[in-house]
């Protein structure tokens, strides 16, 4: 049987241009925070629902009446910061999309248009942030992004494969 999170195992550091997926992954990101990673992608459908299948500018045009709906589902994660801070992220990307041509164009040109590779000896080397992270999520947040700090960024830039890390000695 697939796990509801497994999407998320699999797209994990494949590099997408896509900005729906990419929208996607920011979200799991925004939601994960004091969860984990696996309750969050498991609500992919949920999301999916009430972010109006992932179309940016329909999020954007959520009103607060739409917020109390979602937050009234049961199988969503019902926390009002976080539901507040997709709809404010669809904001900001569609006035990066606006800028860039699409909020894709902007994430790779964080990187130079190429995934960055990091390659580590042992598991335990692998940083939690990174200057990139951290410089992604302060120009986020200058764009009027939530729930966008340098973990989190780091974490989305891992995920859509902007930067990819290689253990050479992983764990057994």
């Amino acid at each position: 049987m697939v796990k509801s999170y497994q999407w998320y195992s699999d797209q994990w550091g494949h590099p997408t241009r896509d900005d729906r997926l990419l929208f996607l992954l920011l979200m799991v990101g925004v939601f994960q925070t004091g969860l984990g990673w696996k309750v969050a992608a498991s609500k992919r459908t949920v999301f999916e629902r009430h972010f109006c299948q992932l179309e940016i500018r329909k999020v954007a045009a959520l009103t607060p009446a739409d917020e109390e709906r979602i937050l009234a589902d049961p199988n969503m994660i019902r926390n009002p910061r976080k539901v507040r801070a997709v709809i404010q992220n669809a904001r900001a990307i569609c006035a990066i999309q606006e800028d860039y041509g699409s909020f894709s164009e902007y994430l790779w040109s964080f990187v130079q248009h190429v995934p960055i590779l990091q390659v580590y000896e042992e598991s335990y080397q692998v940083p939690k942030c990174h200057p990139l992270g951290t410089a992604l999520a302060k120009d986020l947040k200058k764009r009027g992004c939530a729930f966008v700090g340098p973990v989190v960024t780091y974490m989305f830039m891992k995920a859509s494969g902007l930067v990819q890390d290689e253990v050479l000695n992983p764990e057994p």
